[in-house]
This record gives structure tokens, sequence and C-alpha cells, in this order.
């Protein structure tokens, strides 16, 4: 199964997501033999963010042609869409998202569209958890945190591949079954791996909310965010001299920054709260660059759970399904 996602970028603003093996068919496969019929385009997958797009690629192979309008790193909550985003919105045959306004830039650029695309939120599949913004309760959106939540969304996106592209369906599957495989083990592998961290220790403090499903699924309990579900929000004086002091309760021995966002803030608070900032940063709500240990949604798990456990003072160890740990 491919692990590590290629990407082009276009404008420096789209990430779109090409196997090398789908690129190799592409420059090939131009040409049709004279007298014989064209083989039929793949169906065009537009995926919002780098987490769907993970794992589209990996359902949909080399069957379908996958466009993920963020990058990676690129931060869902505050993106702006541009003019290409619209282009491949109305292009598209099928728009995969995660909803629960995770991506409300793309959400009303997409609704605005006009695209007769099949519109799927992936994440929305999930019963969420609530979570406080501004006095109300709203879904929290980073459902993925939970592995077996990645799960569901893999067979959701299996079956809506197989809704416009019917003819690959035993393909679709077959990609599906061998992936939910390996998330089965993941889930397993973290909870084990969790379960080493001391019990005092197994309090989770983050830039912002976004680890609420993987500590409810695994174990931790959030002890303190400097800011809240979207990064849009801005922490005040009083809010982190409230998370410092948090820190110093709990005798947490590391606090974590995050990828997508400026480490600047989060630092200071390890500073005055004389803490680790563990190394390295979590995925929050991208996967990684190529290259990076974190460039598919399997991978960015691994990381995360490795940072945690080792900055946390549990044992480290390698994800024995994964072949680059």
């Amino acid at each position: 199964m491919p692990s590590t996602l290629q990407s082009t970028f276009s404008s420096g603003q789209r990430w779109a997501k090409v196997w090398p093996w789908v690129l190799g068919l592409c420059l090939t496969g131009c040409a049709t033999p004279q007298g014989s019929d064209p083989a039929p385009a793949e169906p065009n997958v537009v995926a919002t963010s780098t987490i769907i797009a993970s794992l589209t690629a990996e359902v949909g192979g080399d069957d379908i042609q996958l466009t993920s309008l963020l990058r990676p790193g690129a931060d869902p909550h505050v993106y702006e869409p541009v003019p290409q985003d619209s282009r491949a919105l109305e292009q598209a045959d099928l728009i995969l998202y995660n909803g629960y306004n995770l991506e409300p830039g793309l959400i009303k650029l997409m609704k605005a569209s006009g695209t007769q695309a099949r519109q799927l939120a992936v994440g929305e599949v999930v019963t969420p958890l609530d979570l406080e913004k501004e006095g109300q309760k709203v879904p929290d959106p980073h459902v993925w945190g939970d592995v077996s939540n990645a799960i569901a969304m893999t067979e959701a996106i299996r079956d809506a591949l197989i809704e416009i592209s019917p003819e690959d369906g035993d393909r679709f599957r077959q990609n599906a079954d061998r992936l939910i495989q390996e998330l089965r083990q993941l889930d397993a592998w973290v909870g084990d791996r969790i379960a080493t961290i001391p019990p005092q220790n197994r309090q989770l403090i983050t830039t912002h909310d976004a680890f609420q499903y993987y500590a409810n699924a695994y174990g931790l309990t959030i002890a303190g965010t400097l800011i809240g579900i979207s990064t849009e929000e801005q922490p005040s004086a009083q809010t982190v001299q409230r998370l410092v002091q948090a820190i110093q309760q709990t005798g947490v021995p590391a606090i974590f920054a995050e990828t997508t966002i400026n480490p600047q803030l989060i630092t200071t608070v390890a500073e005055e709260a004389k803490v680790q900032l563990a190394d390295p940063p979590l995925y929050s709500d991208s996967v990684g660059a190529p290259g990076t240990p974190g460039d598919s949604y399997l991978k960015m798990i691994v990381s995360n759970t490795r940072s945690i456990v080792k900055a946390l003072g549990g044992q480290d160890a390698p994800f024995p399904a994964s072949p680059t740990n």
C-alpha cells in the first residue's frame, strides 16, 4: 500500500496529489491506438483537507484523479480559497469534505459554486463530541483523532467512490479492506502505547483544542489548551497565564506545539511554566509535507503517539505495520 503522498503545487495554493505510477500512466497512456475506443476518464475527486485526501488516495489508487485543495501544513480553519479552488470544485465528480465547519471558507465556496458533483461530508459520518465555543455547544470537527473514526470515514469514502465509478468497485473495496486492516492495527497500537504512560502524566496540553477524540479514545485527559477548537482565536494574556498555572498544577513534564500553528505563544507558555516543549510537534489539522514523519494519515497518528509517549514518560516503540518506523 502506498504510504507517502507525492505532491505538486498550483500557484502555491492547491496541493494536487499524484502517485508516481499514476503519473507514469498519464505520460505513457495519452496516445490511443488507431481504431480503438479511448479509455474512460477516471472520475475527478476533490478533497478539501489533506487528511481526507490521504485516506482517499489509499482507497482510490490509480482509478481516480485526486486533488486536495489544501496543501500539507495548511490550516483548514483559516484557509482563504483562491480561484483555482473554484475551478477544481466546478470540474469535480465527487467532493469530499470534512464538515462540522472544519473548513468554513471552502464549505462556503462549495455551496456557492453551483457544482453538480456528489458532495459528502466525510467527518459527519461520525457522531461528534460537543465543545463550548462562545458560550454555545458546537460539534468538534477533529474526528480523525480516534482511529476507529478514520475507519468509518474510509468506509464512507469507499462507498462514495463506488457510487460514482461502480466499474472500479472491486478495486475500491480491496484497497479499503487493506487500509482498514492497517487502521485496526494502528488503533490497538496507539492504545497499547498510551497505556505505558504513568497515570499521573496522562494529561495533554496543546496549542488548540484538536485532540479531544484522541484523548477520549486512548485514555488521556485534555488538561488545557491555549486556544479553542478554531485556530482563528487569539488568546489573551490572561488566558496564557491561566494555562501556565494549569500546567504547574498538573505537574505534566511536557506540553505540545502543533505543525499548523505558529509555535511562538506555546513556546512562551512552556518557558514560563518551566516544562519541556515536546519534539516533534503534533500533527493536528493536516498531514505533513512529503518526506516528513507525518506525510500520511497513518504516519501522522504514529508520529503524534510516539511524541506523546516519549514526552510524557511512556515506553516508545515503532508501529510494526508502518514501513518507515
